[in-house]
């Protein structure tokens, strides 16, 4: 299963992320609103990294993912963060089910490209229209099929003081899916090392794909951005943003 055996250590292999950074572009489009953003759902969650940021910063968040070993992470590490401490939830996101409405949902570092249905992207998109406030913001980025399809062939090494993984994409057009097959090896404390395999796999979603996806999810505003950028995207762009509002 993903992330059974990466969680641990997925913080040092992603330490190059600037999650402040991620933050301060999805707070601008917070200010943009009509509508105040104080409760935030981060969908795909992870281990809780950007949850924390946005916490710290005032924000009542909620953290939701499928995998509840980057959960267990993510609890631990957002302990006592925040005038209010984030709650997570173990689900998938076509199974969304909150106990109250929420003002945004963000779902950021390609985690929409790992729905590799469809269908369940429909849903997982209809759901969370269903618990946001009217005048509710949708904030998500993926990775373009320009960018999956030039991974193809490509190998990797991500590597800590305790552990590394070599991991290897391959492409598939008939598919539209690029799996990335990793080796994880992991130091134990009595100092013997443990190796894992695991698979991942992201849909190439085309951009005008998923705007129709989000307008019949029921949302009416739907904009696309460069990456980190208040621009529409440019060809040969690595990575697009979707803002999607729910009416009033």
């Amino acid at each position: 299963m993903a992330y059974e055996f990466l969680a641990g250590c997925y913080d040092a292999f992603t330490a190059d992320v600037h999650y402040a950074r991620w933050a301060d572009y999805l707070e601008k489009h917070f200010a943009r609103s009509r509508l105040p953003i104080r409760t935030v759902l981060d969908l795909a969650c992870g281990t809780g990294s950007l949850t924390r940021v946005l916490a710290e910063r005032g924000y009542e968040m909620i953290g939701a993912d499928l995998s509840q070993e980057m959960l267990a992470q993510a609890a631990e590490k957002c302990r006592g963060a925040g005038p209010i401490e984030p709650i997570f939830l173990h689900q998938a996101m076509e199974e969304l089910d909150l106990y109250g409405t929420i003002d945004a949902c963000v779902c950021c570092l390609d985690s929409i490209n790992y729905v590799t249905s469809p269908k369940k992207l429909a849903r997982a998109f209809r759901r969370v229209h269903t618990f946001l406030m009217p005048g509710g913001l949708f904030l998500f980025d993926i990775n373009t099929p320009q960018k999956l399809r030039g991974l193809d062939g490509q190998m990797f090494l991500d590597e800590s003081e305790d552990a590394y993984c070599v991991w290897r994409a391959d492409w598939s057009e008939r598919r539209r899916i690029c799996t990335y097959g990793m080796d994880i090896f992991r130091l134990d404390p009595g100092g013997l090392w443990s190796r894992w395999e695991e698979v991942h796999e992201e849909y190439a979603y085309e951009p005008a794909e998923l705007e129709a996806l989000l307008r019949q999810a029921g949302f009416r505003q739907v904009r696309q951005y460069g990456e980190l950028r208040f621009r529409a995207p440019r060809e040969g762009e690595q990575r697009i943003f979707f803002a999607a509002r729910k009416e009033f």
